[in-house]
Order: C-alpha cells, then sequence, then structure tokens
C-alpha cells in the first residue's frame, strides 16, 4: 500500500498517523508548484483546491478573478482537483509530502477528519467586523464550530430539494405543488404511471445508487429515526428501518421508485416524476429540462428534517503566517454579501452569508424563479447529520451500500441495516478516542 493511501486511510480514520509521515503541526510546509503572474507583482500566492467544474468552476473563477484585481496584495490562484473526494484524498497526500495548498474546500463527511488530526487552522483570530459569526447564516456556520473554535467556513452549503416535472403533474391532474408528505408522494404515483414518456410509464421516483445516503439520512428523520445517537450506531432501530421499508415497497411492491445511476439525468430526460437532490444543482436542472421544473421541500412523514451538504472552505495549519493572513483576506472577500449572492445566483447553492438575501440580483432570481427562494425557506428544516456519517470513514459507504441492497436485490430492510450497523459500529470505535477527547 502507497504512503499516500495509508496516509488517506489513516487520517479519515482519526488515527495518529506518526507512521505515516504526518505527525507535526509546528512545521512549514511549501506550496503546490506555481507562480504569481507578472501583472500581479509581488504579491503573496494564496493555492485554493477546489471540487467545482463546470458552470460552477466558471463562477469560482470569476469571484478569483474579481479577488485578483480588486487589490494590491494578494494573489489566489484556484487549483481544481476533481470531486470532493479526491480533494480530500490529494490534500492528506499532500501533508504526507509536507506541501500543502492554503486553502481548501472540504465537505460535510471530509472536514471533521483534517479537524481531528489537526489539520486545520482555527479561524477566530481572523475575524473582523465584516467576517465572523455574525456575517454567516448561524446553522450552516455552526456546523464547524466545536468547543468555540471555527475550522472552516462554509461556501457551497446545499440541502436536498423535491424537484418535480410540472408537465407531468398536470398530465396527471395532480396539484402544482410538491406532496407534503411521504405517504401522499406514494398516493400520487399510480397517477403518473398513467403519463406516458419514452414509450413506457413515468416512474415516480429515481433513487440514487451513490452517495444516496445523503438525501436518506432526511428521510430518517422523517420516519422517526436516526443513523447514531452521538457515534452510538441506531440505524438498525424503528424509524431507520421504516424509512428503508418505505423505499423497498415503491420500488418492489408498487413498482413506483427505482435505483438510478444518474437520477438528475433522468429527471432531465423526463423519465421520472420527482427526485431528491441537491439545491446546488438548481440552475443547471432548470437550464437542462426538457419541461418546466418545479420545486419543494422534502417531505415529512411522522416528522420533518432534512441534512446539510456541500462544501466549506479549510485553511491548513501548516502553512506560514504570511499565506495565513493572506488566505483569512481571500475568506474575508467571499464573506461580502455581493459575493455570496453572486454564488447563489450562479449556482443554487445557498446564501451563506446573512446579507446576501438582501441583494438586488439575488431578490430578482428569486421572483423569477421562485424555486431558489424554496431552497433558502427549507432551511428552517435542516439539521447537522449525524455524527457516525460526518465523522467515521466511509461510513457513508457502508450506508448507500446497505441501500443498494434494498433496490436491487429486494433484500429484507431489518437484516441490511443489521450488517450496517455493525460496520458503522466499527467504523464509530475507530474514531472514538479522538471524537470523544476533541469533540465532546
Amino acid at each position: 500500500m502507497t504512503m499516500r493511501r495509508r496516509m488517506f486511510l489513516g487520517l479519515a480514520a482519526g488515527t495518529t498517523l506518526a507512521g505515516c509521515g504526518y505527525r507535526s503541526v509546528d512545521a512549514e510546509y511549501s506550496q503546490p508548484p506555481g507562480a504569481v503572474p507578472a501583472k500581479y507583482g509581488n504579491r503573496v500566492r494564496v493555492v485554493f483546491w477546489t471540487s467545482y467544474g463546470g458552470a460552477n468552476g466558471k463562477a469560482v473563477d470569476k469571484l478569483v478573478a474579481k479577488f485578483n484585481d480588486s487589490q494590491q496584495d494578494v494573489f489566489v490562484e484556484v487549483q481544481f482537483q476533481g470531486s470532493y473526494d479526491d480533494v480530500a484524498q490529494k490534500v492528506a497526500a499532500a501533508l504526507v509530502a509536507k506541501q500543502a495548498p492554503d486553502l481548501a474546500i472540504l465537505s460535510d463527511v471530509t472536514w471533521e477528519r483534517f479537524f481531528l488530526n489537526d489539520a486545520l487552522e482555527p479561524l477566530n483570530s481572523y475575524f473582523t467586523d465584516g467576517f465572523g459569526p455574525a456575517v454567516f447564516q448561524q446553522k450552516l456556520f455552526g456546523e464547524y464550530v466545536v468547543k468555540g473554535q471555527s475550522w472552516a467556513v462554509p461556501f457551497a452549503r446545499s440541502t436536498p430539494i423535491l424537484y418535480y416535472n410540472k408537465d407531468a403533474f398536470a398530465k396527471a391532474g395532480l396539484p402544482d405543488r410538491a406532496p407534503r408528505t411521504w405517504s401522499e408522494l406514494r398516493s400520487w404515483g399510480p397517477e403518473l404511471s398513467k403519463v406516458q414518456s419514452g414509450g413506457r410509464s413515468l416512474r415516480t421516483l429515481a433513487l440514487a445508487k451513490v452517495d444516496g445516503d445523503w438525501q436518506f439520512q432526511g428521510n430518517v428523520w422523517q420516519f422517526g429515526g436516526a443513523y447514531s445517537k452521538g457515534l452510538d450506531v441506531t440505524i438498525d432501530q424503528d424509524g431507520a428501518v421504516a424509512a428503508g421499508e418505505w423505499q423497498r415497497q415503491m420500488v418492489h411492491v408498487d413498482k413506483l421508485a427505482y435505483m438510478a445511476h444518474s437520477p438528475s439525468t433522468d429527471f432531465a430526460n423526463g423519465l421520472v416524476a420527482m427526485m431528491q437532490e441537491s439545491t446546488g444543482g438548481l440552475k443547471s436542472m432548470t437550464s437542462k429540462a426538457k419541461f418546466p421544473v418545479g420545486a419543494g421541500f422534502i417531505p415529512s412523514e411522522v416528522a420533518s428534517g432534512l441534512a446539510t451538504g456541500g462544501g466549506g472552505i479549510g485553511m491548513m495549519r501548516n502553512i506560514s503566517t504570511e499565506r495565513k493572513q493572506a488566505a483569512a483576506t481571500f475568506l474575508t472577500f467571499l464573506a461580502l454579501p455581493e459575493n455570496s449572492a453572486f454564488w447563489t445566483t450562479q449556482t443554487g447553492y445557498l446564501p451563506v452569508v446573512n446579507a446576501a438575501r438582501e441583494n438586488p440580483d439575488l431578490k430578482k432570481l428569486i421572483a423569477e424563479q421562485p424555486n431558489f427562494g424554496v431552497a433558502i425557506a427549507q432551511l428552517t428544516n435542516a439539521r447537522q447529520q449525524d455524527a457516525i456519517r460526518l465523522y467515521g470513514r466511509n461510513a457513508n459507504v457502508a450506508i448507500y451500500t446497505g441501500l443498494q441492497q434494498i433496490y436491487a436485490d429486494n433484500t429484507a430492510v431489518k437484516k441490511v441495516f443489521g450488517s450496517v450497523a455493525k460496520r458503522l459500529e466499527a467504523i464509530g470505535d475507530e474514531v472514538k478516542r479522538l471524537y470523544e477527547e476533541k469533540v465532546l
């Protein structure tokens, strides 16, 4: 096994990492290769690793270009690294090599592992009136606060939202709104199945093959369960089993739902009436779909609640004081209301800065495309995910692999989640000591 792989697994699991070459948190690490362009003179270079391509990547590039043209002391260089998981693995490998980006996008299930291993710089000392707790949306900002210290700041944050095909709903004689409960959604399935799409009956709901555990986190809460209480695993108990059983019956009894490689692609092509997907895809979905797209709150059942997700920005601890100050200058720039609003209007990610909601461009967008307002309003039902998914290495993989068994093989939910629970308990044991020491 390579050093990179050993280090990443160790970092993700919350082990000490001493045998993998990463232990000291006081040494000053070099930057990834690159240089400040001549036009920007003798500025301090900040390397920012991101996971956003396509339209979202272009929006990041525009923000960085605006920053670089706005002042004279700092130059930010964006380096795209792939998916959230790719960024996490590459940061881990860079730390082994004692080379680090200054800032990195870290997902909802990766930043915690860098925090546990002392790789992140605490940010409180960099806060100002324009960059600090009062500036950001409280729920999203608070997710990065542990024992009074902030370890990252929200940036590309999202929740799932229920997308629906307005044309299909009209043909089925259904109201132009999202179903309020999962029971109501199920009752609408027979009417939707009378609508023809691609030469066959329209399916009601597409369930994600990979990473569906993020959406399912909220579904478990909606049925009164939880993945865990702290690191104590509860996915094999009543509420979670009820949520899984609802989905199993939709797939195998009612034949109204199915497992999709890409729910977004199937939805955009009119093959399915509804899906749970990130608010971060609002703009792209609106432009790609061949029909008017509706959006509504994720349904409730015995309770409400949905998981936050997406990426925040962490600063690496092992960089020079000069680079840290320069990186904080860029974070302060991103916290300006007009910049936060720009990011939301270009992508669909939530406005993480409170004052961004009053930005004229964002207000205009919401007036013209109410779906963006739905995404923001639904944040009232959002909460931080259960600890086992956040802190446990590959806990998400264990959960969505279990869901795949239910969707594909019609395996009994109680049996599947019993096996998943055993795996999650072992995963929790790997990080228990550090979790208790640093989080509780």
